[in-house]
């Protein structure tokens, strides 16, 4: 499943268990849209003011007209989070561009990143569903839940999540990193792939690690989870032993594959992206159990 991350150095770390600095919600508050957080998309890309290198998501007081249609995402922290779809034909307000969401990928915090994937996956979804599949009839917003439904044949339309797999493969004090065909520059992740329909998430591991660079597995465990707004995917994070065969790539989604110690490690993913923290994770195993004492 091709991904791409932009450059980055220095070590991650494993996620802590925290409170939550976003609280998801369904139903608008009564209070003024003023200075809520405005997302304003058109399919992956994000309306943003950028200063410099920082970039700001604009607020409900600079864009009222798109606040009023907007959906309610939740709270940030103590500031309302709307999002709404820019149609192809609206220019962006002077002082205001459209950019590829991926790009606020270290530009800025882990929290509105994460808000931003939201948006995108809500607006696609309510630009997607206004008609009824079924049917052909108007959609109308159900209240209490992300929903929208059909009046004629009570059809409900719910966002859509593709589930994914992610998994690191070790073998002793080594891991399995493999560079895919499609990454637009040379460096070495976890695999990755979609589940597909009547899957189990342990037979996609099982079945995208054979297909990819054909080994088998044993003690497959569970690691974590993290939402991928590009795919709209929910990565399924596992780690997983090597059991045998040969690497044998499949020259279509990897390009080569190759086994990692720690302390010849290639370019590896960024922080933030749950394949560094399975990374990571390892290499603070491997370090644990060689320290002496």
């Amino acid at each position: 499943m091709p991904r791409s991350y932009p450059k980055e150095s220095g070590p991650a770390k494993v996620p802590r268990v925290s409170p939550p600095r976003f609280i998801p919600a369904y139903d608008a508050p009564e209070r003024p849209r003023d200075r809520a957080l405005l997302f304003v998309v058109r399919g992956l890309d994000v309306l943003v003011a950028e200063q410099g290198e920082s970039v700001r998501i604009p607020t409900g007081a600079e864009l009222p007209a798109l606040a009023a249609e907007a959906h309610f995402l939740g709270m940030l922290e103590d500031v309302d989070c709307y999002a709404v779809a820019l149609s192809k034909d609206t220019e962006p307000p002077t002082g205001l561009k459209l950019v590829p969401a991926r790009s606020l990928y270290n530009r800025v915090d882990e929290a509105l990143f994460g808000v931003t994937g939201r948006a995108l996956a809500i607006a696609e979804w309510d630009s997607t569903h206004r008609f009824c599949g079924r049917c052909g009839q108007p959609t109308v917003l159900v209240p209490g839940e992300r929903a929208r439904r059909c009046p004629a044949c009570r059809t409900p339309f719910y966002p859509r999540i593709s589930p994914a797999v992610i998994v690191l493969i070790t073998h002793g004090d080594s891991m399995l990193l493999a560079r895919n065909a499609n990454f637009p520059e040379p460096f070495f992740s976890t695999l990755a792939g979609f589940v597909d329909a009547g899957e189990s998430l342990e037979e996609t591991v099982a079945r995208e690690v054979k297909e990819e660079v054909g080994v088998e597995l044993k003690n497959l465990r569970y690691f974590g989870s993290q939402p991928w707004p590009f795919g709209r995917s929910l990565m399924v994070g596992f780690t997983a032993e090597y059991a045998g065969g040969d690497i044998r790539v499949d020259g279509q989604e990897i390009a080569e594959a190759k086994w990692f110690t720690i302390d010849n490690l290639p370019r590896i993913p960024p922080r933030m992206s749950i394949a560094r923290q399975l990374i990571d994770s390892f290499i603070a195993q491997v370090k644990a159990r060689n320290t002496p004492g």
